[in-house]
């Protein structure tokens, strides 16, 4: 009797706002293979409209509206795009995961609920593409009292989880965040704090490049102590899990804030001490919630930048860093294959999330369909 093969697509688009990562993905018994990978820059008109749309301003729900229909335009490329590649056609993919673009996400705060959103036209994009669409992830976790982020742990468990020993998993977009697989099953995951969002805002506003390729300028800048140690009394990194945040923190006001007194700080220097920050906060959390951990496997863009992954080292001397990619998955598609994960998962309707992970009252199945 032939294998039974189930195909969805998952689409990311993360606090990085650098554009949209989309993977075909076959599910055979259950087990993950990615068949394409394809990648759509944010033209800079629309990663302008989301960046603003992160704080507020006039006429937000207008502008809102109209930049989630431009996203779901590039959604929609994407999938054409990796159906081009694979040769498959609309009606053999089962659903797209579609995780929409988070502008703000402040879960269990002001009364007591509180909320996160997702920029996204679902309805669109199972018009624009034929086929049936997974959106909302993250408001039902919300609803159950957890923090709806970080939804990957869970997923993270399926694809590196090691029955013999405990590992962690690292991923570095905008905003960092945890997943901490105990060789027992059990996992614990929150975010950590900054990832690539602070450094990419400093890189771009002194260089014009939209990040620091390799992590070049800051390799030639040198860390500012008193700056580092300011960066580090943020209260945030000193919460305990559950927890998460975005960048509704950690923004460029909060990083104004603290530059008050180093204006005279190269530049340079400045993005040392930021990429130092996000190193030390990452590495700090592993110490402190999985000291037996025998690998940290990075993924997401900041697994690109070289000399973060030397100074996660350094700073991890008894830990192993290294790539997803070294695990079977390369870096840049591990979320999007989350999302398409987590589909499958809302089509099945099996739970999608874990207590340990974002303190929701119970386990949920994530996500709304929208039939194509």
């Amino acid at each position: 009797m032939p294998e039974t093969v189930e195909r969805f697509v998952g689409l990311m688009s993360g606090t990085s706002l650098d554009g949209v990562d989309g993977v075909l993905a076959a599910f055979r018994s259950g087990r993950i293979e990615v068949e394409a990978h394809a990648f759509a820059p944010f033209a800079p008109e629309l990663r302008a409209d989301l960046l603003a749309l992160n704080t507020s301003g006039s006429d937000e729900l207008h502008r809102a509206a109209l930049a989630a229909n431009g996203l779901v335009r590039v959604y929609a490329d994407v999938v054409q795009t990796l159906l081009k590649q694979t040769g498959r056609t609309a009606r053999e993919v089962a659903a797209v995961g579609a995780h929409g673009q988070t502008v703000r996400h402040r879960p269990q705060a002001f009364d007591g609920t509180g909320y996160t959103l997702q920029l996204n036209n679902p309805a669109l994009l199972a018009e624009l593409t034929g086929i049936d669409v997974v959106a909302d992830f993250r408001s039902r976790d919300v609803a159950a009292g957890g923090q709806g982020a970080p939804l990957v742990p869970l997923f993270h468990r399926e694809v590196f989880g090691r029955g013999d020993a405990t590992v962690c998993v690292l991923n570095v977009g905008g905003i960092s965040n945890l997943s901490v697989l105990g060789a027992d099953g059990q996992v614990l995951g929150f975010d950590c704090g900054p990832g690539n969002a602070l450094m990419d805002h400093w890189c771009q506003r002194h260089t014009g490049q939209l990040f620091d390729r390799d992590g070049q300028w800051a390799a030639g800048g040198r860390v500012i102590p008193l700056l580092l140690q300011a960066l580090q009394a943020e209260p945030y990194l000193e919460l305990r899990p559950p927890k998460s945040t975005g960048r509704d923190l950690f923004n460029p006001d909060w990083l104004e804030r603290h530059l008050a007194g180093f204006a005279a700080a190269p530049a340079s220097d400045v993005q040392a001490t930021l990429l130092e920050f996000t190193a030390l906060a990452c590495a700090r959390d592993l110490l402190r919630h999985a000291p037996d951990s025998k690998t940290l496997i990075v993924c997401g863009g900041g697994a690109l930048n070289k000399a973060l992954m030397q100074r996660l080292q350094s700073a991890l001397p008894g830990v192993p860093v290294v790539s997803s990619g070294t695990h079977g998955l390369p870096p840049l598609q591990v979320e999007a294959s989350a999302f398409a994960w987590l589909a499958r998962k809302a089509v099945r309707r099996e739970t999608g999330s874990l207590e340990s992970v974002t303190g929701t009252r119970g386990a949920r199945v994530l996500g709304a369909v929208y039939p194509r």
